[in-house]
C-alpha cells in the first residue's frame, strides 16, 4: 500500500530535521570546545540560551535533571492548586488523545519543576530516565537549554529540538514549552511543555502547546473571576465593621484585586512613606501572608484581617484604620477559641489540606440530626469544631452546653448529666436541679472526655441517644429531651473497647459520623498562620504591639512536634509577646523544648554521620548490581528491583550511585579472571 501525501510531507519534514540536526550538533561541538561557531547553522533563541548555560557553568555531562523529594512536591502541587485545576481538563484529554504518539504533555510551576504529567503511557515511563516527571527540575541553570527553561528564560514560546538542547543526555528529546500567564499581573505561572523522542516530533508540537496553554490561561481567568468575586463580596460583609477606615482586598496569593478611594494616599500618610503605586495585580504579601517589606515597609500585621470561606483562605482585607479611630480606638472584644460566638467553621484557622479535609467532613454533616463522634489529640480544637457544628446545624438557635466528663468525680457525674430530685442524696439542693441533658434541650450537647465515662452510666447515655428519655436521679418519671449530642476524645475509643472500658453498642452509635482533628505535627503549613492570627488578638489583649518572630525563632517553631497542639502554640505566642524585646521575638524568648529543638537534633546526629542513620550497604550494593547487570539501563533495573523508576532515582541520589558507560558496564560485570560476575 502506498504512502499518502500527508506521510510523505512527515518523512520529508523529518528528514530535513535529521539533517538540521547533524548541523546543529557540530555547531555545539564547536561552541564547547570555543572554537568559532557559525551563527547561521544555530538559530539565534538557541545560540543566546547556549551562552546563557556557558555563564552559569552548566555540566555539559548531565544526563537528566535533578528532582525535588516528595514532601517538596506535595507542598508545591498545594501552592499550585489553582493552575493545576486549570490543567486538568487538558490534561485528562492528553492522556488519550497522545496515546501513541510517543509524546507526553507536562505542567510546571513558575521555577520549572514539574508538577504533573500525562500522555502515552511508554512515553510518560520513558521520560523518567531524564526526569520528566513530577518534581523534575529544568531550569537552564539546572537542566541546560530545554522547552521549559528556556520559555522561562525568554518569557515566551519556545521549540528545542534535539541537537539543540545543551546538555548531551537530553539530547535524545525533542520539546515545545509554552508559558501559562497570570491572568491579573501577567506574571509566568508555569510553563505546558510537550515533548517526545528524537524523530518522533514536528514542528506542530510548538502550534499545540501555545493553544493549550491559552486553553489554561482562559480557564485560570474564569477560575481568577469567580474567586474574587466571592472575595468581594466577603469583604464587603467585613466592611460594615469598619466604617470610615480605607480598605484593601488581597487575594490569597498576595495580589490587589480591589483598593477603595484615596486608600494608597491614607496609607503613605499612616505609614509616613513615599509607596509605589498600588495597583489591581500588585502582589503586596508573600506565600506565607506576610507584608513584602520593599513594597510596603512596616505594616502593622493586625491591619491585614484573614477572609476564610469553606475552611480555605481566600485572602486578606488590609484595614487602613482612620486617624479620629486610632486616636480613641475602644477596646476590641477578643474571640478565643472558647467564645460561643465562634461557631462557624470560617473562624477555623487553617489551609493544609489535613485540616481542610477535616472540615469538610463535619460541615457535610452538621445539617444532620445524628450524633457526632470528635475524635483528636489534647489541644487540637475539638471544641471549636464542636461549636462549628452547633452552628450549622437545624438547633443552631438553641443552647450550645459544654460538659466535660472528666472533670467531675464519678459520684456527681450523674447528677450533673440528668440531674436530681429533691432529697435524692445527701447535700442535695431542696430544689432538686435539671442535668446538663435538659439544659440542652432543643440545641447541642458537647460532652468532653467522653472516654472518661464510667460503665455503669454508659448505658445511660446509650438510653437517651435511641430513645431521648432522662431520668433524674431519684425519680422514676421519664422526661423527653430533645438535644444533638456532640462527643469529644482523645482516647482511642477502640482500643478502650479491646480493654472493656467502654461499651461496643456505644461506640458504634457515636461513631457512625465521626470527624477527626488533625494534630499540628501534621499540618505544619499551618503554623505561620495561626501565629499570624493569634499575634494581633493576644497583643491587643495585653495591649502590646504585635510581636515579630526572627527568621531563627520561626524555624524553630516550624521543627518544633508540637505535643500540645494549637494550645499549646497559642501559649507560646503568648510567652513570646510578653517576654519580647522592643517587639522582637528570638529563640530566647521561646520554650526551652522548643529552643533546644536544634541542638538535640546535632546531638542525635554525630558529625561523622553524614545523614541521621547510614545508608544500607546492603541496598546500596544490590542496586548497583542490578544497574550494571540491566547495562545501564534504568528501567530494567527497577524492573529487577521490583521498585518505580521514581524510586531508584531517589536511591540512587541517596547513595551518590551515578550511571555507567557501556565500557564501563562490560569491565564492571567481568572479574581479573574475565568470568562474568
Amino acid at each position: 500500500m502506498g504512502m499518502n501525501a500527508f506521510d510523505r510531507a512527515g518523512q520529508t519534514s523529518l528528514a530535513v530535521l535529521e539533517e538540521r540536526d547533524h548541523a546543529v550538533v557540530r555547531a555545539w561541538e564547536h561552541f564547547v570546545s570555543g572554537s568559532i561557531c557559525e551563527p547561521a547553522l544555530v538559530r539565534d533563541v538557541v545560540i543566546q540560551s547556549w551562552q546563557r548555560c556557558q555563564r552559569s557553568h552548566v555540566n555539559l555531562g548531565v544526563e537528566y535533571a535533578p528532582y525535588l523529594a516528595n514532601d517538596k512536591i506535595t507542598h508545591l502541587r498545594h501552592r499550585n492548586r489553582q493552575l493545576l485545576q486549570a490543567a486538568a481538563p487538558t490534561l485528562t484529554q492528553a492522556a488519550d488523545l497522545l496515546a501513541g504518539t510517543s509524546s507526553l504533555m507536562l505542567i510546571t510551576d513558575h521555577k520549572g519543576v514539574v508538577l504533573e504529567t500525562a500522555g502515552d503511557i511508554h512515553t510518560v515511563h520513558a521520560g523518567m530516565d531524564i526526569a520528566l516527571m513530577q518534581g523534575g527540575l529544568w531550569t537552564e541553570s539546572d537542566a541546560g537549554t530545554n522547552g521549559i527553561g528556556t520559555a522561562i528564560a525568554i518569557g515566551g514560546p519556545v521549540m528545542v529540538h534535539a541537537g539543540e538542547h545543551y546538555c548531551e543526555g537530553i539530547k535524545g528529546w525533542s520539546c515545545a514549552g509554552a508559558p501559562i500567564r497570570d491572568p491579573l499581573n501577567g506574571e509566568i505561572l508555569g510553563v505546558l511543555d510537550i515533548s517526545a523522542k528524537k524523530g518522533q516530533s514536528n514542528a506542530q508540537i510548538l502550534a499545540l502547546a501555545v493553544v493549550t496553554a491559552s486553553q489554561i490561561e482562559q480557564r485560570l481567568t474564569r477560575q481568577v473571576e469567580a474567586k474574587h468575586l466571592r472575595l468581594m463580596e466577603m469583604g464587603l460583609e467585613h466592611s460594615q465593621r469598619h466604617s470610615g477606615d480605607d480598605l484593601i482586598a488581597i487575594d490569597a496569593f498576595g495580589r490587589i484585586v480591589y483598593t477603595s478611594r484615596l486608600a494608597q494616599k491614607v496609607l503613605s500618610e499612616r505609614l509616613a512613606l513615599s509607596l509605589p503605586e498600588l495597583r489591581r495585580g500588585t502582589r503586596i504579601l508573600d506565600d506565607d501572608g506576610r507584608p513584602i517589606s520593599e513594597l510596603i515597609p512596616g505594616l502593622p500585621r493586625d491591619w491585614l484581617r484573614p477572609l476564610v470561606s469553606d475552611g480555605e483562605l481566600g485572602g486578606h482585607l488590609l484595614v487602613i484604620p482612620s486617624q479620629q479611630r486610632s486616636r480613641a480606638a475602644p477596646p476590641r472584644q477578643i474571640r478565643d477559641e472558647s467564645d460561643p460566638a465562634r461557631s462557624q467553621f470560617d473562624c477555623i484557622v487553617g489551609e493544609s489540606s489535613s485540616i481542610r479535609h477535616s472540615i469538610a467532613m463535619a460541615r457535610r454533616i452538621s445539617p444532620l440530626n445524628v450524633p457526632v463522634l470528635i475524635e483528636g489529640e489534647s489541644g487540637v480544637g475539638k471544641e471549636l469544631f464542636a461549636r462549628a457544628i452547633h452552628g450549622e446545624s437545624r438547633v443552631a438557635q438553641g443552647p450550645f452546653v459544654a460538659f466535660n466528663c472528666g472533670a467531675v468525680s464519678k459520684d456527681l457525674i450523674a447528677s450533673e448529666l440528668f440531674g436530681y430530685v429533691r432529697g435524692a442524696f445527701t447535700g442535695a439542693s431542696s430544689e432538686g436541679r435539671i442535668g446538663r441533658f435538659e439544659e440542652a434541650d432543643g440545641g447541642t450537647l458537647c460532652l468532653d472526655e467522653i472516654g472518661e465515662l464510667s460503665l455503669e452510666l454508659q448505658p445511660y447515655l446509650l438510653r437517651v441517644l435511641e430513645e431521648g428519655v432522662v431520668y433524674r436521679v431519684g425519680d422514676s418519671k421519664p422526661r423527653r429531651v430533645n438535644a444533638r449530642i456532640v462527643a469529644m476524645t482523645n482516647r482511642d475509643l477502640r482500643a478502650e473497647v479491646a480493654a472493656g472500658r467502654f461499651r461496643l453498642d456505644l461506640y458504634h452509635r457515636l461513631s457512625v459520623t465521626a470527624v477527626e482533628v488533625p494534630p499540628l505535627r501534621l499540618r505544619r503549613d499551618d503554623i505561620s498562620r495561626l501565629i499570624d492570627y493569634f499575634n494581633p488578638r493576644i497583643a491587643d489583649r495585653h495591649d502590646r504591639r504585635p510581636v515579630r518572630f526572627t527568621p531563627a525563632a520561626m524555624a524553630r517553631l516550624e521543627d518544633y512536634d508540637w505535643p500540645g497542639n494549637v494550645r499549646e502554640l497559642r501559649n507560646v505566642v503568648e510567652r513570646s509577646l510578653l517576654f519580647a524585646q522592643d517587639d522582637i521575638a528570638d529563640v530566647d524568648v521561646l520554650p526551652r523544648e522548643i529552643a533546644r529543638t536544634e541542638e538535640l537534633e546535632k546531638v542525635s546526629a554525630p558529625e561523622s554521620m553524614a545523614a541521621a542513620i547510614p545508608p544500607s550497604d546492603g541496598e546500596r550494593l544490590a542496586i548497583s548490581k542490578a544497574i550494571r547487570l540491566a547495562g545501564g539501563n534504568l528501567s530494567v533495573a527497577a524492573a529487577m528491583l521490583s521498585v518505580s523508576r521514581s524510586t531508584l532515582y531517589r536511591k540512587m541520589n541517596q547513595y551518590g550511585l551515578k550511571r555507567i558507560s557501556p565500557i564501563e558496564i562490560n569491565q564492571s560485570l567481568l572479574g581479573d579472571d574475565g568470568i562474568l560476575q
